[in-house]
């Protein structure tokens, strides 16, 4: 696997990280027990440590990349193992 293509995988398995880790951060003023500030928005996050988010995301995007890359070396699935989506018709 080329350098360039180890890059956007990981690019995209950080992304799809994100998505994952956003929802645990999300806990607006109120739920905080604070007061919404005038001209924020009630469903705007209370805190939203970048930092902390960033670290998490970048070490489950770690772990998701380490087992595609596990996978695309070992071969564990591969397109064997996804011909039941095919017709018995198409198969050979």
């Amino acid at each position: 696997m080329q350098l360039t293509s180890i890059v956007a995988i990981f690019f995209l398995c950080w992304f799809l990280s994100l998505f994952f880790v956003l929802p645990f951060y999300a806990k607006t003023a109120r739920e905080a027990g604070e007061e919404i500030e005038q001209g924020h928005a009630e469903s705007a996050p209370h805190r939203f440590p970048a930092g902390r988010i960033a670290l998490r995301t970048t070490i489950l995007a770690a772990i998701f990349f380490g087992l595609f890359y596990a996978n695309y070396v070992y071969g564990w699935i591969g397109t064997d193992f996804l011909d039941f989506i095919k017709p018995e018709s198409m198969r050979n």
